[in-house]
């Protein structure tokens, strides 16, 4: 779970629950990602921030106000 404080949701907060995700991705699914980007000619970092958005779906926040 991840531990917000409701009142601390600008933009330096999201930038690092998504590096957060970015890391969570690259160390689950990097090799399989590369490999995808390589046949489809895909920018590997541009497909890495798509999923690491669709990463922070999965997560359970708890807002503390």
């Amino acid at each position: 779970m991840i531990y917000l404080n409701y009142t601390n949701l600008d933009s330096e907060t999201q930038e690092h629950l998504i590096s957060i995700s970015k890391k969570e991705v690259h160390r689950r699914y990097g090799k399989e990602l590369m490999s995808y980007a390589q046949k489809n000619h895909v920018n590997y970092d541009q497909l890495l921030e798509e999923e690491a958005i669709r990463n922070l779906y999965t997560y359970h926040f708890v807002f503390k106000m």
